[in-house]
């Protein structure tokens, strides 16, 4: 049973504060106990603070990162911020239906300067056209109700109106050709689905890119979907691995920095961005769009 006033649910962003803060203490080598007697905090309050189930005021938080000997103070900043955030957006109205994943997904989402997505099967999420996202749906979920798959899809084009909105975020896809040969839908699902990344790519923040079957290189280690997303802070930037029971966040450095490294490999594997507006055309022509235009000739 919870104790009084702790959260039975912490938020993505709670878990990560608390994660961040324990970090900093075992790195400075820190019991909990001794780092809490510096900033009037019991073990047992530390313990729930680095679960994310407590929140830690601004003043005991930079207490602790100067006992921690942290001197980065664009992190400590960051910390604050996320520590003093109310956890509420667009994705409120939706509490009541959606799960926490979904709704953790959304707060990180808009909470983050960059996207950078790999997909090898499917168009990623938030380039997905309506008719797309439905059939997909649908597919996974043959049981699904007229209503849940509504609510899937307003959700998800919520989501999609953010991207639209905040131009300042920078979005970049990797996506397999695999994604835009694969029969699931039906021709004109495809074909509208295979359209709309051109017009997406028209934006100046989004950046999209086909990782074609003849790829001099791969990352078969790789070869799960999954998004990093940047904070303002790169200590900060958090992985969400995609995965048909559970989709983890990950946020250990080391697993930070393998995934973007990874990406940065399939990135430099995959053809140019698909960019119609310096578009000069050639039969020579080897970049995304040359190849979308190709599927699109076949389809």
């Amino acid at each position: 049973m919870c104790d009084v006033g702790l959260r039975p649910h912490p938020t993505q962003r709670q878990r990560r504060l608390g994660l961040e803060l324990r970090r900093l203490r075992e790195e400075s080598g820190f019991s909990a106990a001794e780092a809490g007697r510096t900033a009037g905090l019991g073990a047992a309050h530390m313990s729930h603070i680095e679960t994310g189930r407590t929140a830690i005021p601004e003043p005991k938080l930079r207490v602790l990162a100067d006992t921690y000997g942290c001197k980065d103070k664009p992190l400590v900043d960051a910390l604050v911020t996320m520590g003093k955030s109310t956890g509420r957006g667009w994705w409120t109205e939706f509490r009541p239906t959606m799960t926490d994943p979904a709704l953790d997904l959304a707060e990180v989402e808009a909470t983050s300067v960059a996207h950078r997505n790999f997909q090898w099967l499917h168009v990623p999420g938030l380039l997905q056209t309506e008719e797309y996202m439905r059939a997909s749906f649908e597919g996974v979920n043959p049981m699904s109700t007229a209503a849940e798959r509504d609510l899937f899809a307003t959700f998800r084009l919520r989501r999609q109106e953010e991207l639209r909105r905040n131009e300042s975020l920078a979005y970049h896809a990797v996506i397999h050709e695999a994604a835009l040969r694969m029969q699931f839908f039906s021709r004109d699902v495809m074909r509208g689905q295979i359209e709309h990344l051109v017009e997406v790519s028209r934006a100046p923040n989004v950046t999209v890119q086909l990782l074609p079957f003849q790829a001099q290189s791969y990352e078969v280690a790789f070869s799960t979907p999954f998004v990093v997303y940047e904070a303002s802070v790169p200590a900060l930037h958090t992985v969400y691995v995609e995965h048909p029971v559970s989709s983890p966040f990950l946020s250990e450095q080391q697993h930070l920095a393998m995934y973007c490294e990874s990406f940065d490999r399939l990135s430099k594997a995959a053809l140019p961005p698909v960019d119609v507006r310096s578009r000069t055309w050639s039969y020579g022509t080897r970049d995304s769009l040359a190849l979308i235009q190709h599927l699109l000739y076949t389809l």
